[in-house]
């Protein structure tokens, strides 16, 4: 038999070089003893024997894929094929006949002569999924906001542009136009207009339209990339707004002349420039992340081009809200972000930064508004005994002193806790959401100025906006949107908004163009380098945009954009998702256990264990009394006869989480059979991982005399992190340790697994107690070698965690090249239908100035593979080679030094 020993996890990467490239393996189903197809150091795949040859796809002509013929006799192998342009994917064969896909089509090889034929199919379909649809988007928004006294709330769904009334009145489409992606509405301070982004034209604009939709909006050409929320100046001749690289723009109105005012430092995941106009329009609030990481609050003034820091980067400061009175400006701080700074890395974990909340006050004649108060009777200062009448509103002109700001920080009188999202309302009046335990959503408090007090609003809370007038709130909680009045004490339900009726019309077909053109710009605007890898991108677009007319189904769209994103050959890039048919099962009941036929009946060959402490990781055949034990029959399920010529798994649809009746016996008969009633689970992999995980500790332990430690990191994100610090710690007391991250999935940066395991061993405290074993400085760590296994199946942050063990030179590692995949995924805006696409956005490279890794893998020190006969007859030779290694260098001696005699320093023990 011929097969290929891993499956590449992106099938599209163009010119792959990674781990996960490995030779075809022709084996010998009596021995398992395998013999490599000749290897080039590339992609070979999809491999099919027909008589005397092996027929593959490889790219090792100019990485472009195309059918390869090996001579099983001769040892020799040719190409078939010589296509330049796309690569060949899948393909099958007789014995006079190759057929293939490349390029969009099938061809026909005659393997003989090399001669390769297009082939003319026409398939006659209905496509369902192409028809014009009427659909429901209550449930797709992404985008909300409030008119400016919260009469109505305006969303963003599904790429359409929609108004919800608070009570009288009916929705209303204001873009109408569902084969574009319309986003981020905001309604203008007069209540006359609403503004949005759109991409109608190909690229986005500005789009300002009537409130009511009945004329055409107005359309503001702007530098092609991606936009995010604009707002409205107060007075609302101006509007601001962020792009793809985090450029804060503004933009008058009339003129449509467009100033940058400023741009944040860092791609960071988190977009948190959060420009917010003065009440008086003359000036912008934004936190900007400066060269330490923290981020700085900093105005902008309109009159004079020029921005002014407020605070002075030693804390991190975000959130600017103004308060209505102009007087005061609102944030939030952190002086406790620290590691925080490092986002990527696994050292941030369990650290989530606290924040305090300040008030600067802007002008150095405005008084606190926090100073102390004494009640005293008031004068009558009137000539005449009558009390003056108030001459009106005063016009807000915000004045900002820099002076010695930094004494006119004040801390208002709230707790420190885990902040977020400010939002001013009327005059000394804030909202902000707190994150608390593990309940969904956020906590919504509001703050009162002139009680310097803070009381909860509304729980739960996913979205949250405030109206224009501060009068009004639009929140989203537990499903259910809702405007209320700020004032008072809301509850979730209260001012319910109904928008399951929120429908519009769909064109599948031309919704896919836009979705296509938008992972295009996504990717021209988001990508981590601006050479497309050696691209032309524009050309790479016009190579793929013709398959369209060939799309007639959501995963045909997928795949089409997954080929030329391909092109760029490069890791992370994943397309997925979208709005395709759900197809939802009975789900089939899995009792953690293999099953094998024998003597016409199904024999339990193994019982897979659970943890108690763990419970999330339940056993359905280890439930204490439960009568049933390796090696018993299966002879009913629920009263129906189970044999061997059945599916055994038939009788258990629909039985997840139910209980079910198991007739078992140790002979395969009914006589003497006994009843066992459990609960199947939904899934067993976790049982049967932990049970693999188990099986290598214990080998680990008995090929070292219980010397050595052993650790699997399933991924570098946070359950990796969790099993890290629950087997490496637990076995501190062993002289050495084995760390497996085969099938690593990735994550995070695992900088915390790296500093934990080259900590170094500086000294000792005695232990008066006990067998006098003394405390090692530091308390925590494993001392002795240390030896790491990959394989071609880690990835991500599973390369870059041997990447780093092996530059720490922590030990040595063994097994095989990983999968090279190091550039980083994030910030990429959710397509129109739900889809999601993922761009890289920061590639790795070494500190001689070279890119690293990507496209490469890690290469162990002492490689490894994981030979068929030897695992099949239960050996693991990677992991048996890394036991010998770390063996090999364990010391002589104990590295804890025994407590030496007790010191005699006092001045009377000398006599």
């Amino acid at each position: 038999m011929v097969y290929q020993p891993i499956e590449r996890w992106q099938n599209h990467w163009r010119g792959y070089r990674g781990g996960q490239t490995h030779p075809l393996w022709i084996i010998d189903l009596e021995d398992y003893g395998t013999t490599n197809i000749p290897f080039e150091g590339g992609i070979d795949t999809r491999p099919l024997w027909v008589g005397d040859t092996i027929y593959f796809v490889s790219d090792r002509t100019d990485r472009v894929r195309n059918v390869h013929a090996y001579d099983v006799e001769g040892d020799t192998v040719r190409a078939l094929t010589a296509h330049t342009d796309f690569d060949v994917k899948t393909m099958g064969a007789t014995e006079s006949t190759v057929v293939y896909e490349q390029g969009g089509r099938l061809h026909r090889l005659d393997p003989d002569t090399g001669a390769s034929t297009p082939l003319d199919i026409t398939v006659q379909g209905d496509y369902p999924w192409t028809q014009t649809q009427w659909k429901a988007v209550g449930g797709d928004i992404m985008t909300a906001n409030l008119s400016p006294t919260g009469v109505r709330a305006v969303f963003g769904a599904r790429g359409e542009i929609f108004t919800v009334p608070a009570e009288e009145g009916g929705w209303l489409n204001l873009s109408g136009t569902p084969a574009q992606a319309d986003r981020f509405p905001a309604w203008s301070p007069d209540g006359g207009q609403v503004a949005w982004f759109s991409d109608r034209s190909g690229e986005y604009q500005l789009m300002i339209g009537p409130q009511d939709g009945q004329e055409a909006p107005r359309a503001i050409d702007l530098p092609p990339s991606f936009y995010y929320r604009p707002q409205w100046s107060p007075d609302g001749s101006h509007l601001l707004f962020t792009d793809a690289d985090r450029n804060l723009w503004v933009l008058e109105v009339e003129s449509e002349e467009l100033t940058k005012v400023d741009y944040d430092l860092y791609a960071h995941p988190q977009r948190s420039l959060n420009p917010e106009w003065s009440p008086d329009g003359d000036w912008i609030a934004y936190a900007k992340r400066m060269h330490n990481q923290f981020r700085t609050i900093h105005a902008y003034s309109l009159e004079d081009d020029e921005s002014i820091a407020l605070t002075n980067g030693m804390a991190d400061a975000v959130h600017p809200a103004w308060d209505k009175s102009g007087d005061y400006l609102y944030f939030a701080a952190s002086t406790d972000y620290g590691l925080n700074t490092g986002w990527l890395d696994m050292s941030s974990y369990e650290r989530e930064a606290e924040r305090g909340l300040y008030l600067a006050v802007l002008d150095d004649d405005t008084p606190s508004p926090l100073l102390p108060e004494s009640d005293e009777e008031p004068v009558d200062s009137s000539d005449d005994g009558e009390a003056s009448e108030a001459g009106g509103d005063e016009e807000v002109d915000v004045q900002i002193d820099t002076a010695g700001l930094d004494q006119r920080i004040l801390s208002l009188d709230v707790p420190v806790s885990t902040y977020s999202g400010l939002h001013a309302a009327t005059e000394g009046t804030l909202f902000f959401g707190e994150t608390g335990d593990d309940s969904p959503g956020l906590q919504i408090h509001q703050y009162q100025l002139d009680a310097d007090e803070a009381q909860p609003y509304l729980g739960g809370v996913t979205q949250f906006a405030v109206s224009h007038d501060g009068q009004k709130a639009l929140y989203q909680a537990r499903g259910q949107w809702g405007i209320v009045g700020t004032a008072g004490n809301p509850s979730v339900g209260d001012g319910s908004i109904d928008v399951s009726g929120l429908e519009m019309t769909v064109d599948p077909t031309a919704e896919w163009a836009q979705l296509f053109n938008e992972a295009w710009r996504l990717y021209r605007d988001y990508l981590y380098v601006d050479n497309y890898h050696g691209l032309d991108w524009n050309e790479v677009r016009g190579l793929y945009e013709p398959w369209l007319e060939d799309v007639h189904h959501r995963s045909d769209l997928n795949y089409l954009i997954a080929n030329m994103i391909g092109e760029l050959s490069l890791g992370h890039t994943y397309v997925g998702g979208g709005d395709m048919p759900e197809i939802d099962g009975p789900g089939t009941g899995l009792l953690g256990a293999d099953l094998e036929a024998d003597q016409g009946r199904y024999r339990i060959a193994r019982i897979y264990d659970g943890e108690s402490w763990n419970p999330t990781l339940r056993a359905p055949l280890r439930a204490p009394g439960l009568d049933v034990e390796k090696g018993d029959y299966l002879i009913a399920v629920n009263g129906t006869d189970l044999t061997a010529d059945m599916n055994p798994y038939r009788l258990f649809e629909g039985q997840v989480g139910r209980q079910v009746t198991l007739l078992v016996n140790d002979e395969p008969a009914r006589e003497g059979a006994r009843e066992a009633t459990v609960v199947p689970v939904g899934n067993e992999g976790g049982l049967r991982t932990q049970a693999w995980v188990e099986e290598n500790r214990r080998r680990v332990e008995e090929a070292s005399d219980g010397r050595l430690g052993y650790v699997w990191v399933p991924s570098t994100s946070q359950a990796g992190y969790e099993n890290f610090n629950r087997y490496y710690f637990s076995q501190q007391d062993r002289d050495g340790i084995v760390i497996d991250e085969r099938f690593n999935g990735g994550g995070s940066a695992a900088d915390y697994m790296i500093d934990v395991m080259a900590r170094d061993l500086h000294g000792f405290f005695n232990n008066p107690i006990g067998d006098r074993d003394a405390f090692t400085t530091p308390g925590a760590g494993i001392w002795g070698p240390k030896v790491m296994v990959t394989n071609e199946a880690a990835g991500s942050g599973g390369d870059l965690l041997p990447y780093m063990f092996k530059r720490e030179d922590l030990g040595p590692t063994v097994g095989r090249t990983t999968w090279g995949g190091l550039v980083g995924i994030w910030d990429t805006p959710p397509l129109i239908d739900g889809g999601y696409l993922t761009v890289p956005r920061g590639g790795f490279y070494d500190r001689n100035g070279e890119w690293a890794v990507e496209n490469e893998g890690v290469t162990p020190d002492i490689q490894v593979v994981q030979q068929p006969r030897a695992v099949i007859n239960g050996a693991d030779p990677q992991l048996d080679r890394a036991v010998e290694a770390a063996l090999d260098r364990l010391p002589a001696g104990e590295p804890v030094r025994p407590e030496p005699a007790p010191p005699t320093p006092a001045p009377r023990g000398q006599r």
